[in-house]
């Protein structure tokens, strides 16, 4: 919870880091907007039907425990199930996306239901592409919103409008100030991150913007990319993911699914052997880089052996941390109306692939056991490796660059058996 003058502001955040990043934008907005009271901000996700779900259950311990707040949802949940939302006696208004960054959306003076907007003749390019800066290690950096693609599983187009576009010298301004600010870190966030530039003047790729980023911002010691689509990793990302150092070695990609017809039923733009491919080629450019993956278990007509097409992926991108999604349909989708997987198959066929994936991950921290590694220290006696591995620093402060010596391995994380002060910039090799 964050106090700004006598205005008492929380937000409650579900779902993605992009969500995340907004939510300190809306934090930041709703305190500078005049008023008292206590506010509760909920930032619900609308991927998935559970996550809704529970969203509404949260909105109702809310109430039940702050009776004399005021509670706002704003963000794709309201877009998707705008009745839902307004409809629930615990809600005293909501917000669309369009509004939410807005301190007049946050003023005492917008009472009652504020209209939901029409997401998809957003056109702004810079309102909403806020820094949110994690205590002074980690700065997340929005630099596009929205998606012109059309999964079948997905709403999320209708939630967040057409893919657009922060521009290309208000990124690379915005990252200095994150770097003045206390950054050593910077993520680039986005819903559909390879597809930045496709309406800038000249369509530039999102390679172009790592490359530049990196060269007109020297004191930027770590840069990281957000999940990103396979098919869209143009030449020259690829070409910084294997010759920059400051490019932090690990790809969260949005694969989905392994089977090809599956693939096609999702009405995704690649095919098994385009990730295969892909991962076998950063790999062999750069031995260190480390995959995760977004993956569907069950999707509607999956059979066995479409999703052993899946499972086997795991093991043939190498991919070491994997967020997997228990199929859900979404009314007004086109998969909602494909013949669906009995949800016993779907919840047997996720715990398999989740069981891959942490065998794959503790596989990853074993082979790194006797390694020295570069990392960033967080709050909570921990850091993230290069990688993204997740390293136990107890004892370390936030927000400092150290070495690690890996001694072992507990849970999901390493252990380090001693730190070191990371070298200056000029004597890193």
């Amino acid at each position: 919870m964050s106090e700004t003058a006598a205005r008492k502001v929380e937000v409650v955040t579900f779902g993605c880091r992009l969500n995340l990043v907004e939510s300190e934008a809306m934090r930041r907005a709703a305190g500078a907007a005049a008023g008292g009271g206590d506010l509760v901000i909920v930032n619900p996700c609308a991927v998935t039907a559970e996550a809704g779900r529970q969203a509404r259950q949260a909105i109702r311990r809310l109430r039940r425990e702050r009776p004399e707040a005021e509670i706002v949802v704003t963000g794709c949940g309201v877009e998707i199930e705008t009745a839902r939302f307004a409809d629930m006696p615990e809600v005293s208004r909501i917000v669309g996306n369009a509004a939410k960054t807005s301190p007049e959306a946050w003023a005492p003076e917008a009472a009652g239901l504020l209209r939901v907007g029409d997401v998809m003749s957003l056109r702004e390019t810079a309102g909403h592409f806020l820094d949110g800066l994690d205590g002074h290690t980690r700065g997340f950096l929005q630099v596009q919103n929205g998606c012109d693609h059309r999964c079948t599983f997905c709403v999320i187009p209708f939630g967040r409008g057409p893919s657009r576009s922060a521009p290309l010298a208000q990124v690379v301004e915005e990252a200095k100030k994150l770097v003045a600010a206390g950054a050593l870190e910077i993520v680039l966030t986005g819903v559909d991150l390879t597809s930045w530039g496709d309406d800038l003047p000249g369509s530039p790729r999102l390679g172009r913007l790592v490359q530049t980023l990196l060269k007109h911002v020297p004191d930027l010691p770590r840069l990281r990319l957000s999940s990103i689509d396979c098919i869209e990793a143009d030449a020259a990302l690829f070409e910084a993911m294997a010759g920059e150092r400051r490019l932090m070695p690990h790809l969260h990609l949005s694969l989905q699914a392994g089977d090809d017809m599956i693939l096609k039923r999702m009405k995704r733009r690649h095919m098994r052997a385009d990730a295969v491919r892909l991962c076998a080629d950063l790999r062999a450019a750069r031995p260190e880089i480390v995959f995760g993956a977004d993956l569907i278990a069950g999707f509607p007509t999956e059979t066995e052996a479409m999703f052993q097409n899946t499972l086997t992926l795991v093991e043939e991108c190498g991919l070491t941390h994997l967020h997997v999604f228990p199929f859900s349909p979404r009314p007004g989708t086109p998969a909602a109306k494909m013949p669906q997987v009995g949800r016993d198959a779907v919840k047997e066929r996720a715990k398999r692939l989740r069981a891959a994936g942490a065998e794959a991950l503790q596989r990853h921290l074993r082979a790194q056991v006797g390694k020295r590694l570069s990392a960033l220290t967080e709050r909570g006696g921990v850091a993230r490796a290069e990688d993204f591995t997740l390293v136990k620093t107890p004892g370390v402060e936030a927000g400092r660059l150290i070495e690690v010596d890996v001694t072992g391995v507990e849970g999901e994380a390493l252990i380090a058996r001693s730190c070191h002060a990371f070298p200056h910039a000029e004597e890193r090799p």
